[in-house]
């Protein structure tokens, strides 16, 4: 299994991005994508997953501006960003899990595979 995660870049405070995370190797649909994210001097946390294409859960730092989609067919997720505040600044990691159940899938621990990650940088 690989993941392969794109978009990242340099934006001003309000902006928007799209965050992609190209998957192989694995059933794509049946299995729950998450977006987890680590700033500078800060433990990786939870943005952002899509259990088994059934529903969507956010970190409430994110929510109303942050969606999680995903095209099973292109077996891609994404992560679109709106309103980015320069407290997003991070490395976005997507990450994919084979047997996450449905009160774990904020949980890191969760996912046993992972993409390399791309910058996000806001600036205000």
């Amino acid at each position: 299994v690989q993941l392969q995660a794109s978009g990242g870049g340099s934006v001003q405070a309000g902006d928007s991005l799209r965050l992609s995370c190209a998957i192989s190797g694995m059933a794509f649909s049946r299995y729950t994508v998450g977006w987890f994210r680590r700033a500078p001097g800060k433990e990786r946390e939870f943005v952002a997953a899509s259990f088994r294409s059934t529903s969507t859960h956010y970190a409430d730092s994110v929510k109303g501006r942050f969606t999680i989609s995903r095209d099973n067919a292109k077996n891609t997720a994404f992560l679109h960003m709106n309103s980015l505040k320069p407290d997003d600044t991070a490395v976005y990691y997507c990450a994919g899990s084979t047997g996450a159940i449905l009160s774990t899938v904020r949980r890191s621990t969760t996912y046993g595979y992972w993409g390399q990650g791309t910058q996000v940088t806001v600036s205000s």
